[in-house]
């Protein structure tokens, strides 16, 4: 019985996520802003490799928090259950 639990639980949070995943996409696309845009257009070359730079600057250590985290979670997966 409560093996049926967990499947319930465990299809609805991934039927959440899907439908998360699908929606969230359109809001996001939406959010642009235009004075940063045409900033970076009319930039010379110079100017748009150094926002490049650093938008991978800011993008890079929550990536690597979120990886580190998933990691530790995996390793972590049983111990709960061994008690």
């Amino acid at each position: 019985m409560i093996s049926d639990k967990k499947c319930v639980v465990r299809a609805s949070s991934l039927l959440l996520a899907f439908v998360a995943s699908l929606v969230v996409p359109s809001v996001a696309l939406a959010q642009n802003c235009a004075l940063c845009y045409t900033q970076a257009a009319g930039a010379g070359a110079r100017i748009a490799q150094a926002l490049r730079s650093g938008i991978v600057i800011l993008v890079l250590p929550p990536m690597l928090i979120c990886v580190g985290l998933a990691v530790m979670t995996y390793r972590k997966r049983n111990t709960f259950n061994e008690e």
